[in-house]
Parts: structure tokens; C-alpha cells; sequence
């Protein structure tokens, strides 16, 4: 198997049955596989539940042991959830203006140019890791030299080598942004800190708490998957080297490109609901106060959706992926990652010629019996100036 094919493990419990049982922190959960079936859940929300669960425990695997902050907007539900969407998606639509996509593609341009001083580049650490915090200090609206500390932490912020959650790097995080949160109490300025603390949301002002949640979403949200798609997308052009020469020919069209390759690649794998009442999915029976999975990635290959699903086609057109996730609880931070990953293939496919695989170590995630290949502990490669 190539080190750029990503294989569907959920095609058989797909085709079948539609649902696929794992479980997660002793818990029974329903992974729900097929596109209909998905949005129909994701849009049920008065049955399957963001907000009525502890903090934590809608995220599969369950953080619920190792964070105590409610996560916002995701961790809510209607119409509290639409009150915050309203408010932050003025900020997170920030990445459409000009000025903004100048400045991320100049980041991107002089990362590149560096990296492109290497006989051997190693993607996950010396580009994808480093890429996605120099950007996300853009849209956070912080000095970049923050990007230093962010990179520090490593791919995600709540897991380690020694085990997949890990309670002691997740008060990292937490201790880092009470610390943010009391400068721009001290010191307010343009920062999302700042910006947040100055807020109203329902004609009242955010507690501290409500900052704290957003802010962690924010780093947690988008940092393996950026990261994961990044170094993909490098395998990918490595082992497709047309498609890289066709994106150099017809630049317009990394827009697309960015669509399927999120859809393709999957980065986070699915998201939970709690049931408020006995139901059914599938045919199966759900309890009351039971969970379920949204499978992104299960439906980003659904059969009845899409042709040929198991190809990358990066000029796909029809493409209704739920990569992104779905319905209101959309991610907040797509505009940004769209953003990100189609200004590098731009700039990648116009400096690089191509792209040499060295070696490689995938990065599986374990989801009951089966497992997914997410991406790459490490893709060392080197690359071939235009």
C-alpha cells in the first residue's frame, strides 16, 4: 500500500448495517456511518444532544477526565449555541479578507522557502506542526512569537506519547490561557482574549469561564487535524506528482482541491451526541442518555454520495462532504483551515517541482476492532526546487 492511500475501514459495517459499535470510556457507542443518516442526527438536536452532557464527554475518545471547561460553542446546544455562533463567527470569518490571506500567505511563503533549504525535511515537526501555529497566531491576533510556545506542545494538546489523553499536558493548555486571559484583563488589546472579555452574547458580557471554553476549543479544535491534512496533502503530491504539475498549471483550482482532500483524508474521525430519550438509528435501539457517533469519515466515503469515493479527485465538483462536520455545529474554524491549506498547495505547487518519500510512520487510531489511519507520526521527505 502506498503511504498516500488512506483505506476506508468502515465500508463493510457501512454497506450492511450503517452502524458500527465501539466502546469509549466504558460507554456503549452507536458510530453512525452513512451520510442520510448522519445529517439527519446532526440536525436532530433536541434527540442527540451537544450541551446536556459534562464537559468532555461528547468528544470521542471522552476528555471528560481530563478537562472541566465546557468547550464553546460545540458543547452547546440550541438556542444558546446560535447566541455564541453569531457572536464568534464574525472574528473566525476574519481569514475571507485580503489583508488577512496576504499576510498567512507570506508566512506560508518564507516556511517554505525554508524548509526548501533541507536535503531532508521531516513534515509533521519542521512544517505542518510549525505552519499551523505561526497561523494560528494570525488568527488569534497575537504576537507570533507565540507560535515558539504552541509549537512546544506538540501536534495535540491532550495527548502524549505515553498515553493517547493526558490530564497533565491538558493543564498546559489551561494554565496557559488563564494566563492569556489575565494579561487582557490587565491589558486589554486586539487579541481574541481581549476581544472575548469585551463581548456581549444575550445583552450580557461573557463570564471568564465562557472565554476560557472558546479559547480552548480554538487550540484543540484545530491542531492534529490542520496538522494531519498538511502532511497528507504532502504524501499525496509525493506519490501524484501530475496532480502537484496541475495544480502549478491551473492554481484556481487548490479551491477544489482543499475540498477533497478534507473529504479524503478525514481529519477528525467523528464527533458524539447524548440521547435525550429512547430512539432508534439504523434500526437499533438508543437509551435515553446513551451515545452516539457522528462518523465523518464513514460518510465522506459513502458510496451513494460520492463516485469512485475511494479516489482523490482533486478537481471533484459535486463534493458534499462533511469533513467540516455538519449542520450548526458546523466548524467554527473551516474558513481559516480552507484558508491555510489552499494558499500551501498554491505556494508548494508553484516552488516545488516535486516531492521524495524517504520514510515514514502512520499514525493509527484505534476505534474498537478496527483501525483507522489518520496520517503520520513522522513523513520524512525532500523536496525538489522548480
Amino acid at each position: 500500500m502506498k503511504a498516500s492511500e488512506f483505506p476506508d475501514p468502515f465500508k463493510t459495517a457501512r454497506t450492511t448495517d450503517g452502524v458500527l459499535q465501539m466502546t469509549d470510556h466504558g460507554e456503549s457507542v452507536h458510530m453512525v456511518l452513512r451520510m442520510d443518516d448522519l445529517r439527519a442526527c446532526a440536525k436532530n438536536w433536541e434527540t442527540f444532544s451537544s450541551g446536556t452532557a459534562i464537559p468532555g464527554r461528547i468528544v470521542v475518545p471522552s476528555e471528560e477526565d481530563i478537562r472541566e471547561v465546557r468547550q464553546i460553542p460545540v458543547e452547546t446546544d440550541p438556542p444558546v449555541h446560535a447566541a455564541f455562533r453569531k457572536l464568534l463567527d464574525v472574528w473566525f470569518k476574519r481569514p475571507l479578507d485580503k489583508a488577512y490571506q496576504e499576510v498567512l500567505e507570506k508566512m506560508i511563503d518564507e516556511l517554505l522557502d525554508e524548509v526548501l533549504q533541507m536535503d531532508r525535511l521531516e513534515v509533521v515537526s519542521d512544517f505542518a506542526l510549525k505552519l499551523q501555529s505561526h497561523a494560528l497566531t494570525l488568527l488569534l491576533n497575537v504576537p507570533c512569537e507565540e507560535a515558539t510556545t504552541w509549537i512546544s506542545w506538540g501536534t495535540h494538546v491532550f495527548r502524549s506519547e505515553a498515553t493517547s489523553l493526558d490530564k497533565d499536558k491538558s493543564a498546559v493548555l489551561d494554565d496557559y490561557i488563564a494566563r492569556q486571559i489575565d494579561q487582557a484583563i490587565k491589558t486589554p488589546g486586539k487579541d481574541i482574549y481581549s476581544q472575548l472579555l469585551a463581548a456581549e452574547v444575550d445583552g450580557r458580557k461573557l463570564t471568564r469561564e465562557e472565554v476560557h471554553g472558546i479559547s480552548n476549543l480554538t487550540f484543540a479544535g484545530g491542531r492534529d487535524t490542520v496538522i494531519n491534512v498538511i502532511t497528507n496533502t504532502f504524501a499525496y503530491l509525493a506519490e501524484n506528482p501530475q496532480h502537484l504539475e496541475q495544480l502549478h498549471q491551473s492554481p484556481r483550482m487548490a479551491a477544489l482541491a482543499v475540498e477533497e482532500l478534507v473529504r479524503y483524508f478525514a481529519p477528525l474521525t467523528h464527533l458524539g451526541r447524548i440521547s435525550t430519550k429512547q430512539t432508534t438509528v439504523c434500526e437499533h435501539a438508543i437509551q435515553q442518555d446513551q451515545k452516539i457517533s457522528l462518523c465523518w469519515a464513514a460518510a465522506n466515503r459513502d458510496e451513494s454520495v460520492f463516485d469512485h469515493p475511494d479516489e482523490v479527485q482533486l478537481d471533484r465538483r459535486q463534493n458534499p462532504h462533511v469533513g467540516f462536520g455538519f449542520g450548526h455545529h458546523k466548524c467554527l474554524g473551516a474558513t481559516h483551515a480552507r484558508q491555510v491549506i489552499r494558499l500551501m498547495l498554491t505556494q508548494l505547487a508553484n516552488k516545488v517541482k516535486s516531492i521524495e518519500i524517504l520514510d515514514y510512520q502512520e499514525n493509527h487510531e484505534g476505534l474498537g476492532d478496527i483501525s483507522r489511519k489518520v496520517g503520520f507520526d513522522e513523513l520524512n521527505v525532500r523536496l525538489i526546487r522548480r
